[in-house]
């Protein structure tokens, strides 16, 4: 009821009705008589003039999904984030199986230490893939998201601790990037948009990787095993 309104409220069968100006002479008639307040919350389930109450009727609820949540057509209500990766993925070609295998081939002896999938600007989207040897060398290489080709590598500056670090990293690592990314989508279906390799607070090796949602665009990160190839954790991203 408009709370703006100021029309004089009769109680009948426990509901407040609003009774407008040209109502309000004859319930101040009968009112009278007495019969009013016989009448009001005796449960007759008649109003003031003796006709049934008309029945009420229910303002329509928003549609919800299964989980009792809101449900929202696809493309609307979408974060910043959600759009992006949605704009990205209609774009892309080229998955990160076939990122991470153009990259090997443009720096060889190398494992992936991570690739993520970004804008390119002007141009097509791009995978930033990074590739190390065995003593913790890395190299960065871009890998076209539409035709899948590689482009020219680059040395990373590295120091001497940090390159020592990640030799030591993939020594640790038995599950490669590509089973770390299957075990994260058997448990969420999506398109990878990320996968890194990196160490827990106890040194412990774990891929990081980033799953996108196709239905809502939610991105979901996974923290796999390195070792055990097992899911320690995951998290959504709201966002």
């Amino acid at each position: 009821m408009d709370t703006k309104r100021k029309d004089l409220v009769v109680c009948v069968r426990g509901r407040r009705r609003p009774v407008g100006p040209r109502a309000l002479g004859a319930v101040c008639a009968v009112a009278a008589t007495g019969a009013l307040l016989a009448g009001c919350g005796s449960g007759t389930g008649k109003s003031v003039s003796g006709a049934p109450d008309s029945p009420e009727v229910a303002s329509p609820a928003a549609a919800t999904s299964p989980g009792g949540s809101p449900n929202t057509s696809p493309g609307r209500n979408l974060t910043k984030d959600q759009s992006e990766s949605k704009e990205l993925f209609a774009k892309t070609k080229a998955d990160h199986a076939q990122v991470l295998t153009a990259a090997a081939g443009a720096v060889p002896h190398t494992e992936p230490v991570s690739t993520e999938l970004k804008g390119g600007g002007a141009g097509n989207p791009v995978w930033e893939t990074v590739m190390a040897a065995a003593d913790g060398t890395a190299h960065t290489v871009r890998v076209d998201a539409v035709t899948g080709r590689a482009g020219k590598p680059v040395a990373e500056q590295q120091k001497a601790e940090d390159r020592k670090a990640l030799a030591k990293r993939l020594r640790d690592a038995t599950v490669t990037a590509p089973t770390a990314a299957r075990t994260a989508m058997a448990k969420k279906k999506g398109d990878v948009a990320a996968i890194e390799l990196e160490n827990t607070d106890h040194g412990k090796p774990v891929w990081k990787v980033d799953v996108v949602s196709t239905s809502d665009w939610k991105k979901t990160t996974f923290d796999v095993d390195a070792k055990e190839n097992k899911i320690l954790q995951e998290h959504t991203d709201q966002d």
